[in-house]
């Protein structure tokens, strides 16, 4: 009698996660072309911060955000992102090993009330997103510069307006050694596009 009574709640149990599983597929696996679509800009918009918009704070001193740069700290003391704090999130330059529960105890001591914007070391680089999904994880929820640290620094042309080519340069926008350096208020000489889709 007990090892039916037993078996019986065995399979009511089996039967409601089964149907849980079945039910959540079939939302998922229902959405429409468009609403997979409409997830993706949300999602792209959410989580990605235009290098136009992050230099326009720059020229601000807006202090609203905290850049991270996750390369190595030789790579960051050589050059970095002015005004970026350096997590790294492998312990060398060569080695890309990583210590999470390091990564995670850096980004939780930051302001939670500053938006969190990480770069590594190009657009195609992972390791902003495995960083960003490790600390999602944790519930520390960070934003992506949309390229990384090789384009900001060697490809300026290739993201600005050519009309910035001449009235902005990257060496302005960089720094070297151990401290972020700040960025200098600048008046906006660059791009003259206002609005939402400005730069």
């Amino acid at each position: 009698m007990k090892k039916i009574f037993f078996y019986s709640i065995v399979f009511i149990i089996g039967l409601i996660i089964g149907l849980s599983a079945i039910a959540f597929e079939k939302e998922n696996v229902s959405k429409s072309k468009e609403d997979l679509i409409k997830d993706f800009y949300l999602a792209e918009n959410a989580v990605h911060v235009s290098p136009h918009s992050l230099r326009a704070k720059m020229d601000k001193v807006d202090n609203s955000f905290i850049l991270v740069d996750l390369r190595s700290l030789e790579e960051y003391e050589k050059e970095h992102i002015i005004g970026a704090i350096s997590i790294p999130a492998y312990s060398d330059k060569y080695t890309s090993d990583y210590d999470k529960q390091r990564i995670v105890s850096e980004f939780r001591k930051l302001p939670s009330d500053k938006e969190i914007i990480v770069y590594c070391y190009s657009t195609p680089c992972m390791t902003g997103r495995k960083v960003g999904q490790m600390l999602a994880e944790e519930g520390i929820y960070v934003k992506s510069l949309n390229i990384g640290w090789n384009e900001w620094r060697y490809f300026w042309n290739l993201w600005n307006h050519e009309h910035e080519w001449n009235t902005t340069i990257a060496a302005d926008y960089i720094a070297s050694g151990s401290e972020p350096g700040v960025p200098q208020q600048r008046s906006p000489k660059g791009c003259p596009i206002s609005g939402e889709f400005g730069c």
